[in-house]
């Protein structure tokens, strides 16, 4: 050996170099088997927790609930009271005191209506006086015409009440948008964590080679050549391996987006967090999952909910923009009294009966009705264009249920094959490997195939990733989760 390091000095230095450096490469390493596992179902329950979109999602039913309670306040009782006086020189000119408590009713639009009145002086309208213990009374005042069925107030509030659920589907709707954006992120990241290893395990076999071959040539059973040829394979994996690092970390890093503490402080994924393992034989979902999907996105997709109560909202706007066309014919009773307490006597033509009564009657039209017969039939073609609507949408969302389908059986057999493929090139690899012991094949034959084999492998975890994302996608498209 010592003859053989006299004869070619440059070449035992080119070797010794090439394991140097090798050597130095060879300081980053993959995932040990000191990761923990960081499932799909792990990340679910952090992200429904405490992420962002989702606590924001859920600020609009509760929105919708408080326009609801701002809608019941047409209904408050309402108290209302006016004090008036004039004294000059020694004459009391007006002496005037109005109180009434009104309480809107659900029924029929009426107003319920109790109040006092005194209004004493010397010149005080006689069609207002009161005797000085002034007059009570009780009265209702009720539409007969427009606004007997519905008024402004009872459409408000019915309307207010539907898009509680209106809410509702679009918060499902949101939710469900950020958890496909959440898995798509995790699919990818197991994607760049599988192609990592993968080429990294390509690595330490190139550099095992090249060891390998160094050392027979350094005893001169292999030409220099191949050391070279087998450690120019070693730098082009490294290579590779440094640019999968960096769509590691950077997936990592938007997986992160995603981690969310109780108390809102963004979380970072470990560096030890390693992605589910799935296994390559994949059974795509059978004819029954897909038509209960279908079911389910007929009749609780969120678009199509959202579609259903917003013409449930216009049913109503259109059901008052009717009443609207109605003549207004308001009629007022009440019942007076000068009884200012239910204590003492008051004689009966005093007190109330149905011969001590107000009464009024309102009434108005307008001629053409222009402004309300436009206003009726805008909220007409409104609810045409949302029957158009509800068809067009419908019809995407099943064909888009479908395609999604489609593309899980074409992963489905595309994965098949790619399987059967890298069975294949496994057994070329290792009948090159045996020719190439016994002198019968090259190292490039050897390096290609091996490349091949990784190459294949990475494809492999692309289709079971973009397969994964794909059954999410089927899901979100049906208006559900996985």
């Amino acid at each position: 050996m010592n003859r053989y390091f006299r004869r070619f000095p440059a070449t035992c230095i080119l070797i010794l170099l090439l394991l140097i450096t090798a050597g130095s490469f060879a300081q980053t390493k993959p995932v040990n088997d000191t990761s923990s596992v960081f499932a799909l179902e792990d990340l679910q329950v952090l992200v429904f927790r405490y992420h962002p979109i989702v606590k924001q999602a859920a600020l609009l039913s509760e929105s919708a609930r408080a326009n609801v309670l701002q809608s019941l306040g047409y209904f408050d009782p309402a108290l209302k009271a006016g004090f008036n006086r004039k004294l000059f020189g020694d004459t009391e000119y007006y002496n005037n005191w109005n109180s009434e408590l009104k309480i809107p009713l659900w029924l029929a639009g009426a107003d319920l209506k109790v109040g006092y009145d005194r209004s004493v002086g010397t010149y005080t309208n006689p069609q207002t006086r009161t005797s000085p213990e002034g007059l009570s009374g009780v009265g209702l005042s009720i539409p007969l015409g427009q606004g007997l069925l519905i008024d402004a107030r009872r459409s408000t509030l019915r309307q207010s009440k539907i898009m509680v659920q209106y809410a509702e589907a679009e918060q499902l709707k949101q939710i469900n948008n950020a958890w496909y954006a959440v898995v798509k992120d995790y699919w990818n990241w197991y994607y760049a964590y599988r192609q990592f290893a993968l080429v990294n395990e390509g690595v330490e076999l190139a550099e095992r080679r090249f060891k390998a071959l160094s050392r027979q040539t350094a005893i001169g059973d292999k030409p220099t050549i191949d050391s070279v040829e087998a450690y120019i394979t070693v730098q082009e994996r490294i290579i590779q391996k440094e640019k999968t690092k960096i769509e590691l970390q950077n997936a990592r890093l938007i997986l992160s987006n995603h981690l969310w503490s109780e108390q809102g402080t963004p979380l970072e994924l470990p560096l030890n967090a390693a992605p589910q393992h799935i296994d390559e034989n994949i059974t795509k979902p059978g004819q029954s999952v897909l038509d209960t999907l279908m079911g389910q996105a007929a009749n609780q997709h969120p678009e199509l909910l959202k579609l259903q109560i917003k013409s449930g909202q216009l049913a109503i706007e259109r059901s008052y923009r009717q009443e609207m066309l109605k003549p207004k014919l308001n009629v007022s009773g009440t019942l007076i009294s000068n009884r200012t307490s239910f204590s003492g006597n008051v004689p009966d033509y005093y007190d109330f009966n149905w011969s001590n009564y107000k009464l009024g009657v309102e009434f108005a039209f307008p001629l053409f009705l222009r402004a309300e017969r436009g206003k009726l039939r805008e909220v007409k073609i409104k609810q045409r264009e949302l029957d158009y609507d509800l068809q067009q949408t419908g019809r995407e969302i099943r064909n888009n249920i479908l395609a999604s389908y489609n593309d899980l059986s074409a992963y489905s057999s595309q994965l098949d094959v790619q399987v059967q493929s890298i069975r294949n090139q496994q057994t070329l690899l290792k009948g090159e490997t045996q020719k190439f012991d016994l002198g019968e094949s090259t190292l490039f034959l050897i390096n290609s195939r091996e490349s091949k084999l990784i190459d294949m492998k990475i494809k492999r975890e692309s289709m079971i990733s973009g397969y994964q994302k794909t059954l999410a996608e089927l899901y979100y498209k049906a208006g559900t989760r996985q």
